[in-house]
């Protein structure tokens, strides 16, 4: 049982994310306006993270501008580009797509954003949209990121709309492995896909960890499990977005291994991140039928609660029924005496027993008599 804060009881984030969706450019479906981003951005060569020239495997440039790369790239024989662009305006977009080649369609999906991850081929030229995501434990919840790969026969062309996933760490794997990256632009494609996928284990842990403390919850009655089942089953069903279109990603690039003369050792890493993507998204469809139940359970127990206390309040009502009978009884019981004693009590000169010398037994006797008839009668009807 993690000792973190249950997500029931965590402020509530919901409007500060939709305020930064509605701030990005990219949530919206409409091209940004390269003025508008250049003012939030800052110049576009702010947005190359890194740009650099390899050739068998090491890199042997690393130019200082985006137009210097592409100068430089078409007289540096057997050599592979490879940039990095973070939240790029759309002119500078446009013009990697002028210097590659970038088939329009594909540019204006990396400048809208918010795609689904697929895979398109655009002639020699592939396009691939990933989605990443990251477990943030303070806030127990998972963040999720876009990134956009253009892969070509001698460039690759990485743009990221959020700060995961990190490349720095897979361009510095691939330089120190010189032997992986001397098979181009597929190897880097390789390399991001497997970091994106090994990326989902430790989300895999924390909507574990997050399943478990709900069990608890669920089963401890706490009444704002409901809540958190609701936020965490959204979490779920959107990392199934992110995770289950790359088992087509991976298969349509098995099926042009042959196609494209793709590396045999290249082919069998790209198997294994097949397979690892493959364990994940059938964590994934565990992970949102055990919510399934984890739902239709804490329905049950609430159904249960519920009838509980209708129990409980019908006991009592019928608990407070019996009083007012017995109450209701006992006040008719008394009423009869006071009836007859005030009937006495008027001593008109022509009332009849009024100088009998029985009237004043006589009277407490009929008090008596009729008090007995109506406590039988209350009696045998469970008043009393």
């Amino acid at each position: 049982m993690s000792d973190r804060r249950p997500r029931a009881l965590r402020p509530h984030k919901r409007d500060q994310r939709d305020q930064a969706a509605d701030a990005a450019p990219e949530r919206s479906m409409e091209p940004r306006h390269p003025a508008e981003e250049t003012t939030e951005s800052g110049p576009v060569e702010n947005s190359v993270i890194d740009a650099a020239l390899y050739r068998d495997g090491r890199r042997i440039d690393t130019p200082a501008t985006l137009t210097e790369a592409y100068r430089k790239l078409p007289d540096t024989p057997d050599a592979m580009a490879w940039i990095g662009l973070y939240r790029p305006a759309e002119d500078q977009l446009l013009a990697a797509a002028a210097a590659f080649g970038l088939h329009e369609l594909a540019v204006e999906d990396a400048v809208v954003a918010h795609q689904r991850p697929k895979l398109e081929r655009y002639g020699d030229t592939l396009f691939v949209v990933l989605r990443a995501a990251r477990y943030l434990d303070d806030a127990e919840e998972v963040d999720f990121g876009e990134l956009h790969l253009f892969v070509g026969p001698d460039f690759v062309l990485t743009v990221r709309h959020s700060q995961s996933p990190d490349l720095s760490t897979v361009r510095a794997r691939l330089e120190a492995d010189p032997e992986l990256l001397r098979l181009g632009p597929e190897a880097v494609l390789y390399a991001v896909l497997d970091s994106v996928v090994d990326g989902y284990a430790p989300v895999i842990a924390g909507l574990q960890n997050d399943i478990d403390e709900i069990e608890t919850e669920v089963f401890g009655g706490d009444p704002k499990v409901s809540r958190r089942i609701y936020e965490l089953s959204r979490e779920v069903v959107e990392f199934q977005r992110a995770t289950r279109p790359l088992l087509n990603i991976l298969s349509a690039l098995t099926a042009g291994f042959e196609k494209y003369g793709t590396d045999e050792e290249l082919r069998r890493y790209l198997r294994d991140v097949d397979d690892h993507a493959t364990t994940v998204v059938e964590r994934v469809d565990g992970f949102r039928q055990m919510i399934a139940d984890i739902l239709a359970v804490n329905a049950t127990l609430v159904t249960q609660a519920q009838n509980e206390e209708m129990k409980q309040l019908a006991e009592a009502s019928n608990a407070q029924n019996d009083e007012i009978k017995k109450i209701s009884s006992w006040a008719a019981i008394l009423f009869a005496p006071t009836l007859i004693g005030t009937v006495y009590g008027m001593n008109f000169e022509t009332m009849p027993e009024l100088k009998w010398v029985f009237g004043y037994p006589f009277a407490i006797g009929l008090m008596g008599v009729v008090c007995v008839g109506l406590y039988m009668v209350f009696k045998r009807r469970n008043w009393l």
